[in-house]
């Protein structure tokens, strides 16, 4: 039996996010010498939203695939990044009429193959897309058809629809993570059928704030419902996420282990 290992990273918040990959995902590559690497994007450019040059910057800094969420159309730019880089997906079960792709199997070293599919919650969220589970039926058996290795980013809100997708594609894929509430949970484990889970796996970003934001201007929204500018926060940047070690030849999970890495120095600073 041979294995690799998969690390993902939390949602990527505005230019401090952005600042900690490039400068921490070397440092966990020489760690765990991952085959593959997946970030959350979608909130990477001023922390609503990402762009060709915010997705390139992360994909140059080390990322293999970009994933996304229900912020992904914020910015017009999105269009441009839809057409000219297949790395980066939204959401599959998004309308189908939206543009964009919501799966992808992608090279990894060594001749293997890593697919990914990105699905988002129903409970509590902005939108309502098409059914998770739905759309996890129609696309995990194409995906695993092309390769054993099989991840899925499922950025929701309720914790309840992550466990619940949990179990229902356990032993389907290889590691199955949470994004979008941008707190790490501590309830990492190999689920009985061999799949790595975690509910959320947290934030690239500032922790000294709230999401991300700066907590004075999500405090003042939430006291007066006076509609404010959430500008990103800057201190006390950190990367967070998770690394799943899985047998390459059945694409089971043999562990899985939460990461979270503070970045040295002064916080990032001028433009987001």
């Amino acid at each position: 039996m041979t294995g690799l290992r998969i690390v993902a990273i939390g949602d990527v918040v505005g230019r401090p996010g952005r600042r900690a990959v490039r400068e921490l995902l070397p440092e966990l590559r020489a760690r765990f010498a991952p085959c593959f690497v997946i970030a959350n994007a979608e909130n990477a450019a001023g922390g609503s939203g990402i762009t060709l040059d915010t997705a390139r910057e992360l994909l140059e800094a080390g990322c293999d695939c970009l994933t996304s969420g229900d912020h992904f159309f914020e910015k017009p730019e999105v269009n441009e990044l839809i057409e000219k880089e297949p790395r980066v997906l939204r959401p599959a079960n998004w309308s189908r009429h939206a543009p964009g792709r919501g799966w992808g199997v992608f090279e990894a070293p060594e001749g293997r193959r890593v697919a990914v599919l990105n699905l988002m919650g129903r409970t509590f969220m902005r939108f309502t897309p098409d059914s998770f589970f739905d759309a996890a039926d129609e696309l995990v058996e194409r995906l695993r058809a092309e390769t054993p290795l099989v991840a899925v980013d499922f950025h929701a809100e309720a914790t309840s629809e992550k466990l619940a997708l949990g179990r229902y594609l356990d032993g389907r894929v290889t590691f199955i993570f949470g994004t979008h509430t941008h707190v790490q949970t501590a309830d990492e484990r190999v689920l009985p059928g061999g799949t790595a889970y975690i509910s959320d796996i947290g934030m690239v970003g500032p922790h000294d704030s709230i999401l991300g934001r700066d907590h004075e201007a999500i405090l003042s929204r939430l006291r007066t419902q006076v509609p404010s500018r959430f500008d990103v926060a800057k201190g006390d940047v950190r990367l967070s996420g998770a690394v799943a070690f899985a047998d390459t030849e059945t694409g089971r999970a043999l562990s899985v282990e939460r990461l979270q890495v503070a970045l040295p120095g002064e916080p990032a600073g001028g433009p987001r």
